[in-house]
């Protein structure tokens, strides 16, 4: 089978300015965002911060009040212009997959295409290209949760859109299942080179699956980034901590360094001043000293994580790649042992105040 057959011609989403009121309450703000063609994007942030929303917009189930929404060459959403869901060339996988269940698995995927190509062959196509080859006369209630997931992958691109759209496609599979599925799905991506973006609370599976990552919150992106730029360098410490474990540590910077309660630490950037420094438990170390506790360990087989309680009450993580070294209640040191890192400033003087927050065992 052609694969490259099974999708429309690629084209990129361009977002500009798009804002969504529901009644009085704000829930997508000024949002921008750019999805090259043939890329996969992960739009990563906590509940209620709009994702859903931003995906059913593009999808044209919902109506932005500001803004305009293209892919390719053509306005889908904007001022004095609007393109019906059906005509807009875009796929969607919702959430709860949205199976009819009266339907046959080639009924629900043949659902949306007209009737002479629902006999063309292209439902038996889209099916194998999903891996159910055979399974068109089944029931969905007889499949397993995984072949269901892919039963409503194959609806979505059986009109060989130009553009997927997926919303926690993978949350309602068992936890042993998600891994499997995920990978089967990113392959498929890849192969299709079909623009995608995906919707997920999930920092580990918006990091394996997206080539760039869209950090929602609170209505607005407010970083989008390839994973390894997204995890070095977040542009503020409310992301730093979302995608990723961090520790923020306030301490005081002249050039290229900050003193902190553990010591010296390179920054990539010229810093004066009250700063908080971004540390992630992988770029620490632990080490025979007295100036804290083990207050806690986790081992994980490939790595272990320490939390540790300085003497003057804060709370630090730190991950080694190794078997624990220490125990509960040791008295260890940790220092720095990493690259140079991000420093955020502290508006109007301003300063602290991210202790608790990033690292719950901190004491206020």
């Amino acid at each position: 089978m052609n694969i490259e057959r099974s999708a429309g011609p690629t084209e990129g989403i361009s977002v500009r300015g798009v804002s969504k009121r529901f009644g009085a309450t704000p829930v997508l703000r000024e949002v921008e965002l750019d999805v090259a063609p043939g890329r996969v994007v992960a739009l990563l942030g906590p509940s209620g911060c709009g994702k859903t929303t931003l995906l059913r917009l593009v999808a044209g189930l919902d109506r932005a009040d500001e803004g305009e929404i293209r892919v390719g060459d053509r306005i889908l959403a904007g001022p004095g212009s609007w393109v019906a869901p059906e005509r807009r060339r875009v796929g969607m996988v919702f959430q709860d997959w949205a199976l009819f269940p009266h339907l046959t698995v080639a009924g629900n995927v043949g659902y949306g295409l007209p009737r002479r190509e629902r006999r063309s062959g292209r439902v038996e196509e889209t099916l194998e290209l999903v891996g159910l080859a055979g399974l068109g006369d089944r029931m969905p209630g007889t499949l397993s949760g995984g072949q269901q997931q892919r039963v409503a992958l194959a609806r979505a691109l059986a009109p060989r859109p130009s553009v997927l759209l997926l919303d926690e496609p993978f949350s309602n599979l068992d936890t042993s299942l998600r891994a499997a599925v995920r990978s089967e799905v990113h392959r498929l991506l890849v192969e299709l080179a079909i623009t995608t973006v995906f919707v997920t609370h999930d920092q580990e599976e918006a990091f394996v699956l997206g080539d760039e990552v869209a950090v929602m919150h609170k209505g607005r992106i407010v970083q989008q980034a390839p994973p390894g730029d997204l995890y070095a360098r977040p542009t503020s410490p409310w992301v730093a901590t979302f995608v990723g474990d961090a520790n923020l540590l306030s301490g005081e910077a002249c050039g290229r360094s900050v003193h902190t309660r553990i010591g010296a630490v390179p920054l990539v950037a010229d810093a004066t001043g009250p700063v908080d420094v971004m540390l992630r438990p992988e770029v620490l170390a632990v080490e025979e000293g007295d100036d804290g506790v083990v207050e806690l360990l986790e081992f994980y087989g490939h790595d272990s994580m320490y939390f540790v309680r300085l003497d003057d009450g804060f709370g630090l993580r730190v991950r080694v790649a190794a078997e624990p070294r220490f125990r509960r209640g040791d008295r260890v040191r940790v220092r720095y042992a990493g690259g140079p890192t991000q420093a955020y400033g502290h508006p109007l003087g301003v300063r602290g105040g991210n202790v608790a927050a990033t690292v719950p065992l901190a004491r206020s």
